[in-house]
């Protein structure tokens, strides 16, 4: 990203600001919650925050119940 500096007014080049993204897969995401079968655990091996995996879940259109209860095969392989 380049901005103006405060100081001087010229340009300067700097780096990404924050945390880069997981990017985890939902396909790595429901294989560790039938795995562990709880979100906690699913997210201590994923080395991510249980809020990750609700918003990966959502944003699939999936909800944790049915990838518990087995109802939902995680065949999104493609995607």
């Amino acid at each position: 990203m380049i901005v103006q500096c405060p100081h001087c007014g010229g340009t300067v080049v700097v780096g990404r600001f924050g945390r880069r993204p997981l990017n985890i897969p939902v396909t790595k995401v429901c294989d560790a919650l039938q795995l562990h079968r709880s979100i906690t655990a699913a997210a201590e091996s994923l080395k991510c925050s249980r809020a990750y995996i609700y918003k990966t879940l959502k944003a699939s259109g999936l909800k944790p119940e049915n990838v518990f209860k087995g109802h939902m095969e995680c065949n999104m392989r493609g995607k």
